[in-house]
């Protein structure tokens, strides 16, 4: 494409809201695309895109919300999966790719770029990989040119695929495992995906045509487990079996990871079958040259931190009634996260939460915070005595007692990493959110436990941190309406 029609296009974007979606958004706004992003819920959407990036209502199971959303696009992504659907999830996929691609036929849109899975289609198909290449034949039929790829296993800190690594090694020092993770995969890196989504808007003008992507290697999800247990420092026993149905190792993965019975089955059917590349097109079409596993891995944990500390987790729990998780997953880590309302500016309710610590104190529990400092220090941890460089300001880098600020946006958010001796690693989040008639202060803990030792250690103290973190979400929310009161 010449650089006016990369300067003038527009690009519609589905699924900004998931996974794969969300981090091609914020590399899309990077480049200075001119963006549409369509949602269900434009008012969750907003908060998670720069400025420039129109968020506009719309169901691409109702196709009347969609004609508006397509004027003026020159090109469509179409990143929408219903795999956690409780319905006939192939029915719906085929449906709304369908409404999708009348959609943008009708509004005159060049190119659709869809991200499918890859399988070996001679082998019977799982009902999610079916559902997949479906979903590319629907769009492909449609009369506007569609570039589709098949991704094999997509690895990156958040991936479904990566989390049920991560959950089953940290959690079972001994592993039974089925005769499904001996099959033959392509793992892919998250950033080499979004790659090759990002180098299709430039290819030129053509018929539509279908691309197989993975990585550099060959290998099984017993080899990928293995892998990564080499990178996390963790010796594991891994014992075959000779029977484990897909519907039996749903419910195992059920108990021993965060990923639900009915999501983890249609996972494990298409895992079953071989997802390895047989055409090479994708490699001499594109400048992408995609990283082994070993690398993938280890940038998904090198990565890891800095996306957690930019993210806000809780958005996801913004939309439940009840204003407090303690033990939600996310992936292998532990959120609790509550919130209170107040009748303040943010700036009057980020006062407290910048001089938390030190001479201040906790706002609440102070004795507990204090034991629990010295119990560091006789492990051999910085324990609670070291304070604050200063009472009133923060920057990043500083020590607050036993945690180091690893993020200030000062009056929007602070983000503390423990130093502290743990099994495991541990955050804690302050977020204050703008509301009509004051502001929400949201208090959020999370933790990566390692091993089973980690677990043990979070749900020993779960009574105490639902007494601390309540009474210290109280104490931050009193203190700033005391100091309002003064002024």
């Amino acid at each position: 494409m010449s650089e006016q029609s990369e300067r003038t296009r527009k690009i519609l974007v589905t699924g900004a809201t998931g996974y794969v979606g969300g981090r091609l958004v914020k590399l899309l706004e990077l480049r200075g695309e001119q963006l549409r992003c369509l949602a269900r819920r434009p008012e969750v959407l907003r908060k998670r895109v720069a400025d420039s990036t129109e968020v506009v209502y719309g169901d691409v199971s109702l196709p009347e919300t969609l004609d508006a959303a397509f004027t003026g696009v020159d090109c469509a992504y179409y990143l929408i999966h219903s795999l956690g659907s409780s319905g006939d999830f192939e029915v719906e996929e085929e449906r709304s790719a369908r409404h999708f691609v009348d959609a943008a036929f009708r509004a005159g849109v060049k190119r659709i770029i869809y991200l499918g899975g890859l399988c070996d289609e001679s082998a019977p198909p799982s009902s999610h990989m079916r559902s997949r290449l479906r979903v590319g034949q629907v769009l492909r039929s449609c009369g506007v040119e569609t570039v589709e790829f098949r991704a094999s296993i997509i690895i990156g800190s958040g991936s479904l695929s990566f989390e049920l690594i991560r959950a089953l090694v940290q959690r079972l020092p001994v592993m039974l495992t089925p005769r499904w993770v001996s099959i033959l995969a392509q793992p892919i890196a998250i950033g080499d995906v979004i790659a090759y989504l990002m180098a299709a808007l430039d290819l030129e003008p053509g018929e539509s045509r279908v691309y197989e992507i993975g990585g550099a290697e060959r290998m099984s999800y017993v080899d990928l487990m293995r892998e990564y247990a080499s990178l996390a420092g963790l010796r594991r026993v891994i014992i075959r079996v000779p029977v484990l149905t897909p519907w039996l190792s749903s419910l195992w993965l059920s108990l021993v990871t965060p990923i639900f019975a009915q999501i983890g089955r249609k996972l494990i059917e298409s895992i079953t079958t071989p997802s390895v590349v047989q055409n090479d097109r994708a490699l001499r079409d594109f400048p992408v040259r995609p990283v082994g596993v070993r690398a993938a891995i280890d940038q998904a944990l090198h990565n890891e931190d800095r996306q957690f500390a930019e993210t806000h987790w809780t958005d996801a729990l913004s939309s439940v009634e009840k204003p407090a998780w303690g033990g939600v997953s996310f992936g292998n880590r532990i959120v609790d996260s509550r919130v209170l309302r107040a009748d303040l500016t943010p700036e009057a309710a980020f006062w407290p939460i910048q001089r938390i610590g030190g001479a201040t104190g906790w706002y609440y529990g102070n004795a507990l915070w204090q034991l629990r400092g010295l119990l560091d220090r006789m492990a051999g941890g910085v324990g609670m005595h070291r304070g604050r460089r200063d009472p009133e300001s923060l920057r990043v880098g500083d020590v607050v007692d036993c945690w180091r600020v690893e993020l200030f946006d000062p009056p929007r958010r602070l983000v503390l990493a423990a130093e502290m001796k743990l099994p495991g690693r541990a955050w804690l989040q302050f977020d204050v959110e703008p509301q009509e008639n004051g502001v929400l202060v949201r208090q959020t803990a999370q933790y990566d436990p390692v091993g089973l030792l980690g677990l043990a250690y979070w749900y020993a103290l779960y009574p105490v941190h639902q007494f601390v973190f309540a009474g210290m979400l109280r104490g931050i929310v009193l203190a700033a309406l005391r100091q309002g009161a003064k002024s």
